[in-house]
């Protein structure tokens, strides 16, 4: 798939999904394309029997992934929950891609998300030319999800209204959804499931239902425990990305990408990484994935702009910008970092010196 900027998942390691199904010899419940054995393997990474390593997805503790699996083989939807950047969107796309074979059946959750995006609506030219039939019918990613016997995939499901979470609850509970305009339903085939995610910082925005919330299963999925494990997986993404986007290689960009984790590292939890200092923490999330966007673009300055090896100057930018994102508050919290922090580590007066020139 070389014509799109972001294959899906089955497309872009289809090489490694087809791998894992040759070598996978474990029970696979109805309707999964590989085993909760192999699903987990394609998500963690690993070496398999012959010498073929499969690439890691997702790092993080190996418990939470077999739990997230070990569900999805049970009548039980998955509930995805953590602070932005946890890579929940990135774990249920993966999930979908290994079970199923497809990660595309998706409802993106939003304040205007209708009930028709989540159980079906109406071609109205046919509805009103011909009446309601079965030719009428627009399905949703999730009745399709149901026919097929695949996995749906919903984002963001506390931003939807509540009226239109609960429409899920009959597709949960009784793996059928009636069509009552056309006097019929449509029953769920083996391998149904749905995989959804959800903010933290969205709690209280639309509060799941009891009755909703009982019919998932939720797994948190934390944010990375150690700086080697974040800039393992900055390092990894950033380099997917820049493949993607065809930028030159930063041999040289690993010692950024360390400073921007640690910047980050240290901003969120409000102390520096010796504990000695306290922190003003800024409003913005400064989750992985910012970090992944900052040094992406820094790589892109880099590129075009410098002479390809990634230096302090091209990432100053993009941490001010993901830090000062209230600019009264959080420009106070930066300063204070920069002059009590930044400023007292030698091995940083390059970064010290690009962020004072951007002020």
């Amino acid at each position: 798939m070389t014509d799109v900027l972001r294959p899906h998942a089955e497309q872009e390691f289809a090489a490694e999904l087809a791998l894992l199904a040759e070598h996978d010899d474990r029970p696979r419940p109805p309707g999964w394309k590989l085993s909760p054995w192999a699903v987990t393997a394609y998500l963690l990474g690993g070496e398999l029997p012959g010498g073929a390593v499969v690439s890691p997805k997702y790092v993080g503790p190996r418990r939470l992934v077999e739990v997230a699996v070990a569900t999805l083989a049970t009548d039980r939807a998955l509930l995805l929950l953590g602070v932005p950047g946890t890579a929940k969107t990135w774990v249920s796309e993966h999930l979908a891609a290994a079970i199923s074979g497809d990660s595309t059946l998706l409802v993106q959750g939003t304040a205007g998300t209708s009930e028709e995006a989540v159980r079906y609506g109406w071609n109205y030219a046919r509805l009103l030319a011909e009446g309601p039939s079965a030719a009428a019918l627009v399905e949703s990613p999730l009745l399709r999800a149901m026919r097929r016997g695949a996995v749906a995939r919903v984002e963001e499901l506390t931003r939807m209204p509540g009226d239109v979470q609960d429409a899920l609850i009959t597709m949960l509970s009784e793996k059928t959804l009636p069509v009552p305009e056309l006097n019929t339903e449509v029953q769920a085939r083996p391998g149904f499931t749905v995989i959804a995610t959800a903010n933290d910082r969205d709690r209280g925005v639309n509060e799941l239902s009891s009755a909703l919330r009982r019919r998932f299963n939720t797994v948190v999925l934390p944010l990375p425990e150690t700086v080697e494990d974040e800039v393992a997986i900055v390092a990894r993404r950033v380099e997917q990305l820049g493949t993607a986007l065809e930028l030159p290689a930063a041999p040289a960009g690993l010692a950024e990408i360390r400073r921007v984790v640690t910047v980050f590292r240290e901003l969120r939890s409000g102390h520096s990484a010796d504990g000695r200092t306290t922190l003003k923490v800024p409003s913005g999330t400064l989750s992985t994935a910012e970090a992944i966007s900052v040094v992406t673009g820094g790589l892109a300055l880099a590129a075009h702009f410098g002479d390809g090896t990634l230096r302090p100057s091209d990432v100053a930018a993009g941490i001010v910008g993901a830090v000062v994102q209230d600019p009264s508050a959080d420009a106070v919290a930066w300063q204070e970092y920069l002059e009590t922090v930044v400023r007292t580590r030698p091995e940083w007066s390059d970064f010290y010196r690009a962020c004072r020139e951007l002020a």
